[in-house]
């Protein structure tokens, strides 16, 4: 994903003079491309991003479109403070690309992990939060985030993540995107998990239910009319997201449905538990540790699916 990032963000600058990109010393050979097209446009702020966000904003006051990009754990929590006080309360157009997200750095340990950071941005005001599943979404992200007037939050993977088919190439901010249509649940997705959400789905086609997916790719505004709809319709309704079960999509989506008139659906959550994870080991051990697998998505949702229809 994050090549696809870079392939993108110099295509978008060959158009717009305005794009700066600011990094945390990383992705240096990355950019190649776009500093022998825009060299002028591209700093390398060090591993000093309190200060990368404060320059970034007073970047856009002065009219430019400033992108930062740098592992996600540092381009948010490290420099929270600026990314409220710099960008959001003045409501400036900066873009904040976090990669590595989730587990993606698991053998790094906790310092690298990022399972807090949609729950910290979704809660800034004039802050719009995404999370694309593929390098598809990505550059429909990044192409719609530089359209907005205020800043953005974009999570992103590493590399290698899978491209999902979709029926259209319809792109909003604010709208799922209907991935698979199906009659007895509805599984949503947010960020990279989508390809394992796709294979639980095909794992309880297999066992008889039909499970629609739905990729949400916009965390904050959330989309309200999707959420209404799926709960108005399904008796479960599934979140899964590699990032903490507090306080990210599934937790937004439990806030809406606390406000509303009891519903049909049930709401299930997959994530992080509310802990830092000590042990060492891959992507993989970590998504199967917190049950962020294909196995355990569809056994969870079938055995809700049987309970509530019976």
């Amino acid at each position: 994903m994050r090549n696809a990032f870079a392939d993108e963000v110099t295509k978008l600058s060959m158009d717009d003079s305005r794009i700066v990109l600011l990094s945390g010393d990383i992705g240096n050979k990355l950019f190649d491309k776009f500093k022998e097209q825009s060299g002028k446009n591209f700093f390398n702020c060090g591993v000093a991003e309190a200060n990368m966000m404060g320059v970034a904003a007073g970047m856009a006051l002065s009219g430019l479109r400033p992108i930062i990009y740098t592992i996600t754990p540092f381009t948010t929590t490290r420099c929270y403070e600026q990314i409220r006080v710099d960008a959001c309360y003045h409501n400036v157009p900066v873009i904040i690309v976090g990669t590595g997200s989730g587990f993606t750095y698991a053998e790094l340990g906790p310092t690298h992990h990022s399972c807090e950071d949609l729950a910290i941005m979704r809660v800034l005001p004039n802050m719009t939060v995404l999370a694309p599943a593929d390098e598809v979404e990505l550059r429909q992200c990044l192409r719609a985030a530089l359209k907005q007037k205020g800043p953005v939050y974009i999570r992103i993977g590493k590399k290698g993540e899978a491209v999902t088919a979709k029926k259209n190439d319809h792109f909003e901010i604010g709208e799922s995107i209907t991935v698979r249509e199906g009659s007895d649940v509805c599984l949503i997705s947010t960020g990279i998990l989508l390809p394992i959400v796709m294979k639980a789905a095909e794992n309880l086609s297999s066992q008889g239910v039909s499970a629609r997916v739905e990729s949400f790719h916009t965390v904050k505004p959330l989309d309200e009319k999707t959420i209404n709809d799926v709960f108005s319709r399904y008796p479960v309704v599934a979140v899964a997201e590699e990032h903490s079960r507090v306080g990210g999509l599934g937790g937004s989506i439990a806030e809406w449905l606390a406000r509303q008139a009891p519903m049909k659906g049930g709401l299930i959550t997959f994530g992080a538990d509310d802990e830092f994870m000590h042990e060492v080991g891959s992507q993989n051990y970590a998504r199967k540790k917190y049950g962020l697998t294909k196995e355990n998505i569809a056994q969870q949702v079938l055995a809700a699916y049987q309970t509530r229809s019976t």
